[in-house]
């Protein structure tokens, strides 16, 4: 079998000759071919298919470049849902409303839902990527770093080539072999991707039908209960024990309420309080041996747009939560200054989708914009900045240091990094809201 695939020699310095590199990755395409023809995929896709594929040493450095920050939730959430996404998305809603009402009566997917993933993923589908899906996949698989995971999505990506849903010369998204106007994984497509407009073929890259009834499918399939809610901001009383705001602390809706927790709505800005209207403030709030300067938002910012989207001006009141079935959990993904939010188990399913909380939260949000819904009402005086990722390997680091384990430093603040950081912040009495911030590594570096 002729194999056209040419191999970056400059790539890590992992190969000495060119005649090396290329036999060694004619060694993998041919095991590769071996194992798509064993289950299944036909002899013509997979030759067409290897035939096609070369290796690109950019997706292997896009794969490995690491962020520079890790950015704090506001940060991410104002970058990613502003006037222009959320007054487009509204207009969607509206040239859609068909066929998103018939996708939202057959699988009980709200819509605005649906119309919020798609703003996320692909700015409704203006930009699906434009690299080569085949490749990018045999690249990450070939490369090392996750490689079962890319190998499983390179086969599946030929099975969808075999079921007609794909083009070998045409099959493009982004980097990482995401496509389509909901960013679909070949894997996710193979397992819950249907034909919602009745053509006999799945396309969730040119038709919406398809597109949205896939989407709403994937939901379903994992978990989304209709009518019920995936997140709420709410307000924490003064003396919340702020450990007790974890992801997976799961309480029944009565016990929050005993616990003084509120959902937050909006009010009339004439009354006082009004958020929209906060002005910059350094405040200084000091607990023992802790002192930060605390910079409140100003929500008419460059990056804060969301304003123009001409909705009511508005304040936060409490309110008392509403009797959803199931548990929830209290988030601060800003630590305790920041917004606070109670997520339900939709939530989960929200999360199914992609593993960020910043990531949800922002979807689910977006989604209430385009309901109508405020603006987030808290968090103006949340912590600003963020840990470079070489710092917050450092914070990791001291974590070990000092006792608290925070497992092997990654530059990211995982689950066992925030256990870390919340059994520190005990020990020296401070709110245990188990936020890696610019404080904490502060705080930390200082306590040596």
């Amino acid at each position: 079998m002729r194999f056209l695939a040419i191999f970056n020699l400059f790539f890590y310095g992992l190969f000495t000759s060119p005649a090396f590199a290329q036999e060694d990755f004619n060694v993998w395409l041919n095991d590769l071919t071996q194992e798509a023809l064993s289950v299944g995929v036909t002899e013509k896709t997979v030759s067409d298919a290897v035939n096609h594929i070369e290796i690109l040493p950019n997706i292997i450095q896009l794969d490995r470049d690491q962020p520079e920050f890790v950015s704090p939730f506001l940060d991410y959430y104002q970058r990613r849902v502003n006037a222009l996404k959320i007054n487009e998305g509204r207009k969607l809603l509206v040239q859609h409303a068909d066929l998103l009402d018939r996708v939202e009566q057959q699988y009980g997917v709200p819509k605005a839902l649906l119309v919020a993933f798609w703003g996320m993923e692909s700015n409704y589908g203006r930009y699906q990527g434009n690299i080569d899906t085949l490749s990018a996949l045999a690249t990450l698989a070939y490369d090392g770093r996750r490689a079962s995971f890319f190998r499983n999505q390179l086969i599946d990506a030929m099975r969808m080539v075999d079921a007609g849903n794909a083009n070998v010369e045409q099959f493009i998204g982004s980097w990482a072999g995401a496509f389509g106007n909901m960013q679909f994984m070949p894997t996710t497509f193979i397992t819950y991707a249907v034909d919602g407009d009745g053509d006999k073929k799945i396309d969730v890259v040119n038709s919406y039908a398809d597109a949205f009834a896939s989407a709403a499918n994937y939901l379903s399939q994992v978990g989304w209960k209709n009518g019920q809610p995936a997140m709420l901001e709410v307000q924490l009383p003064a003396d919340f024990e702020w450990q007790k705001a974890q992801y997976t602390l799961r309480k029944p809706i009565s016990e929050w309420l005993k616990l003084g927790v509120t959902t937050m709505q909006a009010g009339n800005l004439s009354a006082a309080g009004g958020l929209t209207q906060a002005r910059s403030a350094n405040i200084k709030i000091k607990t023992k041996k802790y002192q930060s300067n605390i910079h409140q938002i100003n929500f008419k910012s460059k990056k804060t747009t969301a304003s123009i989207v001409r909705d009511q001006p508005v304040r936060a009141i409490k309110s008392t939560l509403p009797n959803v079935s199931g548990q929830a959990a209290i988030i601060l993904p800003q630590g305790w200054r920041g917004p606070a939010f109670m997520v339900f188990d939709n939530f989960d399913a929200v999360m199914d989708w992609n593993r960020s909380i910043n990531y949800a939260l922002s979807v689910v949000q977006l989604a209430k914009r385009l309901n109508g819904e405020p603006h987030i009402l808290g968090g103006q005086f949340a912590e600003l900045g963020a840990l470079s990722f070489q710092q917050m390997k450092a914070l990791q680091v001291e974590l070990n240091n000092h006792g608290f384990d925070a497992g092997e430093p990654d530059g990211f603040p995982g689950v066992r990094t925030q256990e870390a950081v919340r059994a520190f912040q005990l020990t020296q009495r401070l709110p245990a809201d188990g936020y890696a911030s610019p404080n904490i590594f502060n705080y930390l570096k200082a306590a040596q």
